[in-house]
């Protein structure tokens, strides 16, 4: 058993997204994202096979649907049924939005 904390190394994302898987299971995945000032490139969408639960821990970000665009802040969740198209449409600089995601993979 190791402490770890969800922030360290947050600073090194860089523009690129920064996924960390923290844990998983045959039946679960979860993962630390960090975004930082980043946007889903034009026309690309995620599309998962999983439910995904989505808690933004730090930051402000912007999520887009194929039919609307939620908007988001720290402490803030949803649940993102599995093939629901999203993107990011923005994601804040400083800081740099960390992301708590939580898939159901069974």
């Amino acid at each position: 058993m190791e402490l770890k904390n969800i922030f360290s190394n947050v600073a090194e994302a860089g523009e690129e997204e920064q996924f960390t898987v923290l844990g998983k299971s045959p039946n679960c995945r979860i993962e630390r994202i960090v975004s930082s000032g980043y946007s889903s490139p034009e026309g690309f969408w995620y599309d998962q096979e999983y439910d995904e639960f989505i808690l933004l821990m730090q930051g402000e970000a912007t999520l887009e649907f194929e039919d609307k665009q939620i908007d988001m802040k720290a402490g803030d969740y949803l649940i993102v049924p599995k093939n629901c198209k999203h993107r990011i449409a923005k994601s804040s600089l400083d800081p740099a939005c960390v992301w708590l995601c939580v898939f159901d993979i069974e």
